[in-house]
């Protein structure tokens, strides 16, 4: 049997908050619709964020309760504090995640905490959580972990003491994230080996944005080093509003395209899944569409994982 890889779509968030146009709720759920019947299982399908700063995502509540309904799908919600969780937790997301950025400049501009007050945030949110009836398994992203627009370069250590606060703070899972795009492989590989060091098998995933036209890449060097999990959205839709210059994230598409090819099984049907961009044009008709898959043509070479 081949390697399973799981791949999170993560559009109707990431891939919606950068657009010009607002996206109807009902388009929203026809896209999210046409995502399940491709066999995407995971998708992030809003963020419970001020509807003032992100317009775009003033309907996740109803996004998540719709997504419910959804057979085998896994729906996920970005949560930036408390009172998203728990506005998450009463629609019914069955994972949240929570983005906490390792440099001040974006932790500031995009929670308007400090990186430290960030990490005790999450504390806060695993320990309400915890206390709740329902399950819900709780994710945090390491913002900015290669790179940052506003404060320029990382330290590996800076990453690493955030990811060694967040497993303490209680998280289920961690994921890096490339949040402007300016990472390289081989700044890929040293990261996932360090941070791996700190907190073992909790670094679970890569969020990956093509800004340098390196995304791709970047997720081949993240599953030579044993990374199963990864964000991208159709189209390359994407980019953060609170950090200057970020791009699109990783084209779905083409990502799928390289881990079947490789032999990984992702359960992702790549014809369907490109088909699905029909209803995110109908949705978003002004926003430009990105990726090489969708553009050439399924290959007469390409093979589906067993």
């Amino acid at each position: 049997m081949a390697e399973s890889v799981t791949v999170r779509e993560v559009g109707p968030r990431d891939g919606l908050q950068m657009a010009k146009t607002m996206m109807s709720t009902e388009a929203k759920q026809r896209w999210i619709g046409a995502l399940v019947a491709a066999g995407v299982r995971e998708i992030e399908v809003g963020s419970f964020v001020s509807p003032k700063k992100v317009p775009q995502m003033a309907d996740s509540a109803a996004i998540v309760r719709s997504s419910l309904a959804l057979p085998e799908l896994h729906v996920v919600a970005l949560v930036p504090n408390l009172r998203g969780a728990q506005d998450a937790y009463a629609a019914g997301a069955h994972r949240v995640s929570i983005p906490v950025s390792v440099s001040e400049g974006h932790s500031r501009s995009n929670v308007n905490r400090s990186p430290a007050e960030q990490v005790a945030e999450a504390g806060r949110i695993v320990e309400w959580l915890r206390g709740q009836n329902r399950k819900v398994i709780v994710e945090a992203g390491c913002a900015t972990a290669f790179g940052c627009s506003i404060d320029g370069v990382i330290p590996v250590s800076a990453v690493v003491a955030i990811a060694e606060g967040l497993a303490e703070a209680g998280v289920d899972a961690l994921a890096l994230a490339d949040t402007v795009g300016y990472g390289n492989p081989a700044q890929i590989k040293a990261m996932i080996r360090a941070v791996r060091g700190a907190v073992g098998d909790k670094l679970q995933g890569l969020h990956l944005h093509d800004t340098m036209g390196l995304g791709i890449a970047n997720a081949f060097a993240g599953l030579e080093e044993g990374i199963r999990h990864f964000d991208a959205a159709l189209a390359g839709l994407g980019g953060c509003p609170f950090a200057p210059g970020a791009s699109g994230n990783i084209v779905t598409e083409d990502l799928v395209f390289m881990l079947e090819s490789m032999g990984f099984k992702t359960g992702i049907d790549l014809g369907r899944l490109i088909a699905a961009r029909d209803f995110l044009h109908e949705g978003l008709p002004a926003e430009p569409m990105h990726g090489q898959t969708a553009k050439a043509g399924i290959p007469r070479t390409y093979a589906i994982a067993a």
